[in-house]
Order: C-alpha cells, then structure tokens, then sequence
C-alpha cells in the first residue's frame, strides 16, 4: 500500500507539474501575442499615412536607444535608439522615470539628505512591468543585486571593507533568490512540505527538505520512533540551506543542537559574527576536517550528506587548495550557477588589512576575490548567455563576481530591443555615487583610479549628451551633474569630502559640461536665469559662489569668442556685467558686418540694425547696473565712441547706396576721427593710430566708397578737389597698410598700377603723384 501511494502521489505530482507548465506556457504565449497586437496598433498610428505600405514592406528597422527629454522624451527619432520603434513608448517611459529618479538623487546629495538610489531605480522598474518571462535573469534581479551589492537593504557595520562589503551584499541577493526558489517549491508540493500555518524559518527548511528528500525515508526531524527504522540525519542539510537561504540565525541553533555538529558548531559562529572573516587557527582546523573527509571518501548511503558537511568546513576554512581540490574531485557538486557562486562568495577571504603570515606559512593560502575572477574569466561571454538566448547572464556573473565596471561596458553595448543602455548608465550612477567602481578591478582591466572613474564619467556623459541632442536641457544637466561628480568621487564630492585631485577634476569636468550646455540653444536661460549671472538659475546650485561663478563665465564667454560664436558671447558678457567686453564683441561683429556690406558680399542691414540695437541696449543697461569700477566705466565710454563711429561709417555707405553721394560726402568731411575735412589744417600727427583697430578694418572701405561718391558729383566751387587732396594725403600717409588692393575698384587699371609705383617714391612725391592720379 506504501509502494502503490508513493506511485500515485508521484503521478499526482507530475499531473499537477504537467498542467502548472502548460498554462504558464500559454499564458506567455497570450501575453506574447497580446503585446504583439498592442505594439502593431501603436506602431501603425504612429506612421504617417503616406508611408504605411512601405513601412510595411521595409519590416522592422533597427533604431536607437530613446532618452529623456525635460522631464519627458521626444518622440521623433534621435541617434541613442537601437531599438524597434515598436518598443520604442517603453524605453521612452523607462528613460522618463529613470531621470525622474536622477533629479530626487541631485537633490537629496546637494541637500545633504540621505538617499537610496539603488532601491529607487530598482522600485521605478519594477513599477514599469517590462520584463520578458522565460529568462533565468531579469533586469529587476539584477536592479536587486545592485541594490544588495549597494547594502541598502541592510546595514554593514563601518570597519567592513569595501571589497568585503560588496562580497556580502552579493551572498545576500543569491540567498534572497534562494528563499523565493524555496518557498516556490513548498507551494508546489503542499502535501509533501506538510508545512502549516504560523511557521518559522527553520520549519520551511525541513519543509523544503522533506520535498527535496522525499525520496530518501524518514527524515531525523520526523521521526516519532527511531526504534523502528533509523531515520535520516539531516543536520547538514539543513545548516547548510539555513545558510544557503540566509537564515544564519538558524544554522547556528540546529548547529549547537544537534550532536554530529559540535564541533563544527563553534566555527559556524565564528564564521557568522566575524562574517567569514575567521582566525588563522579556525582556518586551519576547518582546512584540517577537510582533509579528513577527503580522505575518507563517499561512505555507502551517505554520500550526498557528507558532501554537505565537506562543503561547510571548505567554506569556513577559506583554503583556495581545499576548494580547488573539493571543485575538482567533485564536479557535479552544485546544480545551478547561483549555487557554485554563492559558495565561491562565502568562502572568499580578504586579509589585505589583516596579518595573514600565518596562514601563508602553513601553505593554507586563502581563497581570494581574484581568484574566483579569473575563474569565471577563462570562459566566454557566450558560455552564459546560452549564444545570446539570455542576454543578462554575462553581466549578471560580473556583477556577483565584483567587476562592476566590465559589467556596467557589457550592458552600455545596449544588444538586443530591451534598451539595456539606459539601465547601464544609471547602474553606472550608482556605482560612481558610492565610489565602488575601483573595488574588484580585474587583472583583465586594472584600471588607475581616475581612469576607472573616467570611465564611468564618459558612459553618463554620453547619455546626458544625447538628452541635450534632443532638446531635454535641464534633463541632461542632471547626468552632466552626475558626470562631474563621478571623476570627483562620487557622494563625497558634493560635500567635498572627496580628496584634493578628486575635487579639482571634478571641477573641471563640471565647466567643461556646464559650457556645454551653456552652448546650446537655451543653455543659457536654462543656467543664467531670465536675468543674472546665474544665481536665480541652475548654475547657482553648482557655483554658489558669486566669484566664481563670475570667472567661470567670463571664460565661457572668451572660449565662445574664439570659436565664433558671438551672439553668446555678448549674452554671457553682459549677463557677468563685462559690459565693455560685450560692447567691443558688438563692435568687432559690426565692422565685419559693415565690411561684407560695402563689398557686397551680403546683405547686412538686418544684422547691423540688430548690432546696433544689442549694443544700445547694453549700454543703457550699464547706466543702472551696480559696482562698477572706474576703469570699466573708461573702458565702456570708449566703446561707446566706437560704437558710434562705426555707426556714422554705416550711415554714410547707406547713403552712397541709395544715391545720396553730396550727402554722404558731406558726412565724410564731418568725420571727426579722420583728417578729411576740407576746411581743417592737416594734423602732424597720425590721428589713424589712435583708432579702433574695428574702425581701422572700415576705412578702406569707406575711402572707397568717397572716390566712387566724388566721382558721381561735379566739383562747383573746389571742395571737392579739396577732399580729393585730403584723400590723397591720407592714403600716401598710410601706404604701408597696403590700401591700394582694398581701393582697387576706386581706381582705373592705369591709375591703380600709377598706385603701385608710388610704393618705391619717397614720402613727399607720393603725396603729389596720387594728387596728380585723383585729378
């Protein structure tokens, strides 16, 4: 009757099993083609209707990543998709909630305020519901082993290492993973785990077990006459899945409990409240039990529970030869990944601060970080993924194993339509913002400090880069934000706690990005404000102080000087209130503008008439403007008069273009910075020295424009031939500006080679030949 109940108990098993499989089966398959039908819908209302048949006939394109844009994302194509425009409202909505995210992070670390962003990022996914089913890892299994890896689930105690730290939060996201497969197994066999209402974790342990081992008799924890039928011994079972499962509390109780486990008891605690970290004596007689049960071997119907005991004193002892041996005589030891790893993790020792001549002198070299690394290291990137059918093994093992930064470039390559690329450059943020980028580096990528954080930098940098692309400026000042403080250290930067050479590239990289963005279209509204230097705006928030800020912009404004971008520059000058700066920028714009308008080149008026305008209005703005020193009050009054001059210069081209040539040669007279009035003495001096070098680029220009103009008005009482001596004088005074190419046209091909030939006269008769040549 046992024999016939134990068959149907299985076949009822399998029945259930069975039928459990095919309606999770097609459950996903309805999902599938659901998600299908909603995608095509959404795709073909979003093309236009001219191009429906050809969108249908190209198929799916592949396109590129979408990124936040504001505080929402554009919708029309941008060059960070790689991703079918099907998927594409997903990652939008991904890319949105992400840099929602970002924006409380800035906040909170610019406040001084505590944050999580791990838990955070990993709360707004999960909210998302965009995982695809029937892959081992998801991106929210590895958004969990981020904030794990982080310890924001719990607290480390301060003196742990970094590197140790990041080894525990890993154990502790495998034995999370560990509980959810145990209780999913006690759910599925009811009857077998015989587990009832109010229980604790030890009693889902042997519910667990007693489905796992329900093939093996009578277990030790239910027996009720041991006179019978010896039952099973379980106690290393279940110490071991106490601890596989997180329930250290546990192992330790069945531990003390049970007799076969005293000895192993004391080392078990040990291992628990110095978390792994025990002393070179417990090592080495957990490394010594170890030799033992190797020796012994498999004992006949107790093999598989002596493994487990074999498994426990390796892990205390942290011998790398006990776990190389035991790994190698012993293949097919764990069934899962996960469960190798969490080994390999438990066993990992770090005595990098402690004295450890000890151990190494016993020969009882301990397992290290390394070690597991360049293990993991010797396959390929394909042995994981089963050949890319699931894609996030790879980055899920370099997570487990601390190579973060190789983790974090694996995902950023954004393969497949999942936008995995987003996800990168925000567990890159959180890596950064803790500083445990460094922790773990592989010899494979031993990575200097800076260049590691460099790295990081560039991967958010990227990011923010294509959010301003797209128009999201202040979306992608936060990335910017969260790019400078990466090569600064991460959280520490922000309140400066980060070291000496940290804090000054961070600086760096924050003008650098901030330039840029002060370079695009509303970069400048976006950090200045409506008004001000900024302090009514963003940049405020990152240079609170008023110097420096001032210096940062009188830079930006010189560098978009250089680089020809005028219009700007005279914004950040005026907005700094280097109002003589701003005024000779609209001066040197207006010259240049005057000088293609005489040669016809373009047509300036609009840009003069706006020029002029710029320039009136920043002078009226300076009459009220505080603080102003004496010497850029001189410096703005001689701008002024250029500005005016440059003003009467344009006035008299415009009237010689409209036919006015009387009057625009009466104005060329008038002229009181040139020595061309008929009326007045000739000057001893040079008075075309002391003119603006912007001036000076006009003259020719206009001297031009009074040859033509004398040329089309007839001389009635001898002015004009006193203008034209004038004129002569000037040029012969000024010969060695090479004019006679800039006044060519004003010249006939006989009078311009006469032009020539004066160069080699002295001064005195090139007064009298070009007189002779304007006659």
């Amino acid at each position: 009757m046992a024999m016939v109940s134990a068959v149907q108990e299985a076949q009822k098993d399998n029945l259930e099993s069975f039928n459990d499989y095919m309606m999770k089966v097609l459950e996903e398959d309805w999902q599938k083609e659901k998600r299908d039908f909603l995608q095509s819908l959404s795709r073909i209302s979003k093309l236009p209707k001219t191009n429906i048949a050809e969108s249908s006939r190209n198929g799916h394109q592949g396109q590129l990543m979408a990124v936040p844009s504001g505080s929402q994302v554009s919708s029309g194509p941008t060059s960070m998709e790689l991703v079918p425009f099907s998927n594409k409202s997903i990652l939008d909505e991904k890319a949105a909630v992400y840099a929602a995210v970002l924006k409380d992070l800035n906040n909170a670390r610019e406040r001084g305020l505590p944050f999580k962003p791990a838990t955070a990022f990993m709360r707004v996914y999960e909210n998302l519901g965009v995982d695809a089913g029937g892959r081992s890892v998801s991106m929210q299994k590895i958004w969990h082993l981020v904030q794990t890896l982080m310890n924001e689930d719990t607290s480390v105690p301060r003196d742990t290492p970094k590197k140790m730290a990041l080894v525990l939060g890993a154990r502790r996201h495998l034995e999370w993973g560990h509980e959810k497969y145990v209780m999913e197994t006690i759910q599925s066999h009811p009857a077998q785990a015989s587990l009832g209402g109010a229980v604790d974790n030890l009693q889902r342990i042997r519910s667990f077990l007693r489905v796992r081992l329900r093939d093996y008799g009578v277990l030790d924890f239910d027996a009720t006459d041991a006179r019978r039928q010896p039952p099973v011994d379980t106690t290393w079972q279940q110490i071991y899945f106490c601890l596989r499962t997180g329930y250290y509390d546990k192992a330790r109780e069945v531990a003390v409990s049970s007799r076969v486990s005293q000895q192993f008891a004391p080392m078990l605690i040990e291992w628990i409240t110095s978390r792994s970290m025990v002393t070179a004596e417990t090592a080495a007689t957990a490394s010594e039990e170890c030799e033992k049960l190797l020796r012994m071997g498999d004992r006949v119907g107790r093999g598989s529970y002596d493994k487990k005991k074999l498994l426990l004193y390796a892990m205390v002892s942290g011998s790398r030869r006990q776990i190389d041996r035991l790994l190698r005589e012993l293949p097919t030891l764990f069934n899962t990944i996960e469960d190798f790893l969490w080994f390999k993790l438990s066993a990992i020792r770090d005595y990098s601060d402690r004295s450890s001549s000890t151990i190494l002198n016993d020969g009882l070299a301990p397992y290290i970080l390394e070690d597991l690394q360049a293990y993991l290291n010797k396959f390929e990137p394909t042995h994981y993924t089963k050949n890319g059918k699931d894609p996030l093994v790879y980055p899920y093992v370099l997570l487990l194993s601390i190579q973060l930064l190789p983790a974090v470039m694996t995902l950023s390559k954004d393969f497949g339509d999942e936008g995995y690329g987003i996800d990168a450059a925000h567990i890159c943020i959180v890596f950064a913002d803790y500083g445990v980028l460094l922790e773990g580096a592989t010899a494979k990528l031993k990575l200097g400090v800076m260049d590691a954080y460099a790295e990081a930098s560039s991967i958010i940098r990227q990011y923010g880069a294509a959010c301003l692309r797209n128009g999201g400026v202040l979306t992608a000042l936060d990335y910017y934000v969260q790019a400078a403080a990466a090569v600064g250290g991460g959280q520490l930067s922000w309140s400066g706690r980060g070291s000496v050479d940290q804090q000054r590239q961070r600086i760096l990289m924050l003008k650098q990005l901030l330039m840029e963005i002060l370079l695009h279209d509303s970069g400048i509204y976006v950090l200045l404000g409506s008004r001000g230097d900024g302090e009514e705006g963003e940049l405020g928030r990152f240079l609170p102080d008023r110097q420096a800020r001032k210096q940062f912009l009188l830079e930006v404004a010189r560098d978009c000087q250089y680089a020809g971008l005028y219009d700007k520059s005279i914004e950040v000058y005026w907005r700094v209130g280097a109002f003589s700066s701003a005024v000779d920028t609209i001066n040197k714009c207006l010259s240049e503008a005057i000088c293609s308008l005489a040669r016809g080149k373009v047509d300036g008026d609009s840009r003069t008439a706006g020029l002029i305008q710029k320039g009136n209005e920043i002078l009226e703005a300076f009459k009220y403007y505080p603080e102003i020193s004496p010497q850029e009050r001189q410096n703005v009054q001689e701008q002024q008069i250029v500005l005016r001059q440059l003003e009467a210069i344009l006035s008299i081209q415009n009237m010689a273009k409209i036919g006015h040539h009387l009057d625009a040669l009466r104005e060329v007279a008038k002229l009181p910075f040139l020595p061309l009035d008929p009326r007045a003495p000739d000057y001893a001096t040079d008075v075309f020295q002391n003119l603006s070098p912007h001036v000076q680029a006009c003259v020719p220009d206009l001297l031009r424009v009074a040859l033509h103009s004398l040329e089309n008005v007839s001389d009635t009482d001898g002015s004009l031939r006193a203008l034209k001596t004038k004129i002569a004088n000037f040029l012969a005074n000024n010969m060695n500006r090479n004019w006679p190419q800039l006044l060519g046209e004003g010249f006939s091909t006989r009078e311009h080679l006469c032009v020539y030939v004066v160069i080699f006269f002295c001064t005195y008769w090139r007064t009298v030949i070009i007189n002779y040549i304007l006659n």
